[in-house]
C-alpha cells in the first residue's frame, strides 16, 4: 500500500472515531446541553402563538410537555457519558411526575434505561486489543460485533468464551472519562431546569454525588471486584442471580451471560404476579445487601435488573457500589420505628444526636414527626401497594414551597454518610411505584434493617 493510500485510510479511521466516540470537546457538549433550555423557551413562545390561534391551553401544554421531554432525553441519551447517566438517575423518579404530564416523560425516560447509540466495530476491537491484548480474539470462541445493549459509559456484546460459556462483554466508550467530567460540570448549571422534571427530588446533590463517584464508575476492574463480592454474598440465596465475572481489565469486563425480562418491560406490561415478585425481590436485595455483602448497590434504575424465567432477580451492573463495613446504621432503623410509632420527642432527640437537625434549628417535635411519618406508611401494615399516586402525593407534599412540610424539610440536615443510603432508598422506592408492586415491605425491613424491630 503506498503512502498516499495509508494516509487516506488513517484519515478515514480518525474521522470515524471522531464521529462515533463520546465527544471530548467541552464546548461542543455544552452547546448540546444548552440547547435544552433554549429549545424549551422557543417552544413556549410558539405555544403562546398557537393559543392565540384558538388552541386550548391544555392542548398546547400537552404538546409542549411532550416536545420538551423528547428533546431533553434525546440530548441526554445521545451524549452518553455523564449526561446519559444523569438521565438514568432521573428515570427512577418518573413516578413522582403528575399524571397529566407523565406520559411523554415516561416514554422518553424508559429509552434511557437500556439504550444509547453504539460505537463502530473498528473502535470496539481497538479497545478490546488495548485491554485484553492483541490476541484477544483467541480468548473467545465467538464474538458478536453488534452490541446487545448500551448504556451511559459502555456497551455490551454477546460472545462465547473459549471454554464454551456464554458471556457478556462490556466495553467502555473511548473518551468516557472526559465526557463524564465535562457533562457533570455543565449539568450543574442547569440544575434548576431539571428540578422541574422531578418534583420533590433534590437535583443539585444528585449531580454532586454522581461527580464524586465518577472514578469508580470508570474503573471496570473495581466493578468486577464489586460483582465478585456480590456473587459470594448471594451464592445459594433463593430468588437471586448475580452473574460470575470471567475476566476484567480497566475498560473491559467479561461476565457470564444472563437472560431475563428487564424491569422496564415488566413496568410497561408485566402482570401483577411479575410486578409483585420483582418488587419484593428488589426490596430484599436493597435491604439485605449491606448485611450480606457489606455493600450497597448504588445505581438503582430498571435497566440494571431483570426477572429470569425461573423467577429470580438478576442484577447486571455493579459500577456504582457503596461500602458499608458496619452495614446500615442502626440509627436509621430506630428513627423509622419512632416515626412509625408516633414518638415525636424521642425521634427529635435521636435526630439531633445523629446530626439530622442542627443545634440552632428552631423546630417543633410534632412538626418534624408530621413531615417524616408519611414516609413510613409502607411499613404500617403487613403489605403495602406502592403506586405512582402515593409517590406523587409525597413529592407534592415536600415540594410545595408554600407548605409547612417544605419549610421543615429545608430545615433538616442530611449528614454526608447518609446521603447515598437515602438516595438509593428513594430510587428503589421509585422503581417500586413504577412497578405498581404490592409487597410485604414491613417484614423485609424488620428482617434486615438494624434498629427497626420492636
Amino acid at each position: 500500500m503506498n503512502q498516499g493510500r495509508i494516509a487516506e485510510v488513517t484519515d478515514s479511521r480518525n474521522a470515524e472515531d471522531r464521529d462515533a466516540a463520546i465527544p471530548r470537546n467541552g464546548a461542543a457538549r455544552t452547546a448540546k446541553l444548552a440547547s435544552i433550555p433554549l429549545g424549551i423557551a422557543g417552544r413556549a413562545v410558539g405555544g403562546w402563538g398557537r393559543r392565540l390561534t384558538g388552541q386550548s391551553a391544555e392542548e398546547v401544554n400537552a404538546t409542549l410537555s411532550a416536545k420538551a421531554a423528547e428533546q431533553l432525553f434525546e440530548v441526554l441519551g445521545t451524549l452518553k457519558g455523564g449526561a446519559m447517566k444523569f438521565g438514568q438517575a432521573l428515570s427512577v423518579f418518573e413516578a413522582a411526575v403528575p399524571d397529566e404530564m407523565a406520559k411523554p416523560y415516561r416514554e422518553a425516560l424508559t429509552k434511557l434505561q437500556a439504550a444509547a447509540p453504539p460505537m463502530p466495530t473498528r473502535q470496539t476491537h481497538r479497545v478490546l486489543a488495548e485491554q485484553l491484548g492483541r490476541t484477544w480474539r483467541q480468548r473467545f470462541a465467538t464474538f458478536d460485533d453488534n452490541p446487545a445493549a448500551s448504556a451511559s459509559i459502555g456497551q455490551v456484546h454477546r460472545a462465547t468464551w473459549h471454554d464454551g460459556r456464554e458471556v457478556a462483554v462490556k466495553v467502555q466508550y473511548p473518551g468516557a472519562d472526559d465526557a463524564l467530567r465535562s457533562d457533570l460540570r455543565q449539568l450543574q448549571r442547569f440544575s434548576r431546569l431539571f428540578q422541574a422534571f422531578v418534583p420533590g427530588t433534590e437535583v443539585k446533590p444528585l449531580l454532586a454525588e454522581l461527580a464524586e463517584r465518577m472514578n469508580e464508575e470508570l474503573d471496570y476492574q473495581a466493578e468486577a471486584q464489586n460483582q465478585r463480592a456480590f456473587v459470594k454474598a448471594f451464592e445459594g440465596v433463593p430468588g437471586f442471580l448475580i452473574p460470575r465475572v470471567v475476566a476484567s481489565a480497566p475498560k473491559v469486563v467479561v461476565t457470564e451471560w444472563a437472560t431475563g425480562t428487564p424491569l422496564s418491560k415488566i413496568i410497561a406490561g408485566g402482570d401483577k404476579d411479575a410486578r409483585d415478585r420483582a418488587g419484593r425481590l428488589l426490596t430484599e436485595f436493597h435491604y439485605s445487601s449491606p448485611e450480606r455483602a457489606r455493600l450497597l448497590h448504588s445505581d438503582p434504575h430498571p435497566g440494571n435488573f431483570m426477572l429470569t424465567a425461573d423467577g429470580r432477580l438478576c442484577v447486571i451492573d455493579f459500577g456504582g457500589v457503596s461500602r458499608l463495613p458496619e452495614g446500615i446504621p442502626q440509627h436509621l432503623g430506630e428513627m423509622t420505628r419512632l416515626a412509625l410509632d408516633g414518638e415525636s420527642s424521642k425521634l427529635m432527640r435521636l435526630l439531633r444526636e445523629s446530626g439530622f437537625i442542627r443545634a440552632d434549628a428552631d423546630l417543633q417535635a410534632d412538626d418534624v414527626l408530621a413531615y417524616l411519618a408519611p414516609f413510613t406508611e409502607p411499613l404500617a401494615s403487613d403489605t403495602f401497594h406502592f403506586t405512582r399516586r402515593w409517590m406523587q402525593r409525597q413529592a407534592g407534599r415536600v415540594g410545595d414551597t408554600r407548605g409547612r412540610d417544605f419549610r421543615i424539610g429545608r430545615s433538616l440536615n442530611l449528614p454526608p454518610e447518609y446521603l447515598m443510603i437515602h438516595r438509593v432508598t428513594a430510587g428503589s422506592t421509585g422503581i417500586l411505584c413504577q412497578l405498581d408492586a404490592e409487597i410485604p415491605a414491613r417484614a423485609i425491613v424488620e428482617r434486615w434493617q438494624p434498629g427497626f424491630a420492636a
